[in-house]
């Protein structure tokens, strides 16, 4: 099973995932100090950063003796696919719960979380919120037969799901260290939030100067400011790290989303093309590809300078990318 600083972990994946740097990339954008952390490389269920939390969070659900996992959002969720691979690999059942009714056909993300043996429910409902309340339900029906649920939240946005960025940051930093590289700014796509507020838990226990700057890809900016407060808070409690975070330490770009969360917007088509063209590296339409195209504002408008050292969080996406003209992209 093993253990990090007094947290149970079950390894899903070897680390570090690689920090590589994007000449190419940072050339065209104005940002000749670009570095990329590929975290879409992560050798488990297809990558993605949601696996860094799920060591942690399947750790738990061992330990309560689960034999039924549950989480849930959009049909096209890199969490709910991760969360069915970790789920198949520890041999656990796994409930999906989506929002919405049922496509027409599976692909991407659904594809591969039926392939891994979850079982979909569907609210039948637009509202995300929907899920929460399903996935509550769901469990109590399976605890009234008997059996012991395990309910990770959507995206995986917890205390101890953030836990594993917090490690993340940990990594970056030795990562950095080794190749003589002194970081200003680590920007990243902001959904759930867990990402972020791990990341700001982490450079705090580590006080490390780095801004972390999320682009909020699924809500305004003010609202997604807020749960990255009070996860990075909740974060830093669970792991015993003295922190007090204010309003001002969590940074989040709006701005970027277009016509909604996991509708494509021409700007992170744009930026898709780009990273793909300049470095080989293939972004998602709902969060990777929306974050660039805002690092690549960020940068025109000089509010990231050129003379900055950047790292930007590939956090995955691959299967929603061959997804989106076959169904409404819809993730978390």
């Amino acid at each position: 099973m093993g253990c990090v600083e007094g947290f149970a972990r079950r390894q899903l994946a070897p680390w570090p995932t690689p920090l590589v740097a994007a000449p190419r990339l940072g050339r065209a954008i104005g940002l000749p100090n670009l570095w990329l952390k590929r975290d879409d490389l992560i050798a488990f269920g297809l990558g993605g950063n949601k696996v860094r939390g799920l060591e942690f969070l399947i750790a738990d659900a061992l330990a309560g003796d689960a034999d039924v996992i549950l989480t849930g959002a959009g049909t096209q969720s890199n969490h709910v696919r991760a969360t069915a691979a970790a789920a198949a690999y520890v041999e656990r059942e796994m409930i999906a719960v989506y929002w919405g009714s049922p496509p027409q056909r599976a692909v991407g993300n659904h594809a591969l979380t039926l392939m891994l043996g979850a079982t979909a429910v569907f609210t039948g409902s637009e509202d995300r919120e929907s899920v929460d309340l399903r996935l509550q339900s769901l469990a109590q029906e399976v605890r009234a037969q008997g059996r012991r649920a395990y309910v990770i939240p959507r995206g995986g946005a917890c205390a101890l799901g953030a836990v594993g960025h917090a490690l993340a940051a940990r990594e970056l930093m030795e990562q950095a260290v080794e190749a003589q590289l002194a970081p200003d700014v680590v920007v990243l796509a902001i959904g759930s939030g867990g990402t972020q507020a791990g990341l700001l838990a982490g450079a705090r226990a580590l006080a490390l100067a780095w801004r972390i700057e999320g682009v909020s890809v699924s809500r305004p900016a003010s609202e997604a400011s807020a749960r990255v407060l009070a996860l990075a808070r909740e974060c830093a409690d669970l792991a015993h790290v003295d922190a007090a975070f204010a309003e001002h330490d969590v940074v989040v770009h709006d701005g970027y989303i277009g016509d909604g969360y996991g509708v494509p917007t021409p700007a992170g088509d744009a930026a898709i093309e780009l990273a793909a063209r300049t470095e080989g590296v293939f972004l998602d339409p709902t969060y990777t590809g929306k974050a660039l195209a805002g690092l690549i504002s960020l940068a025109h408008d000089g509010r990231i300078r050129s003379t900055e050292t950047v790292v930007f969080v590939h956090t995955g996406g691959a299967p929603t990318l061959l997804a989106r003209d076959r169904e409404t992209d819809t993730k978390r």
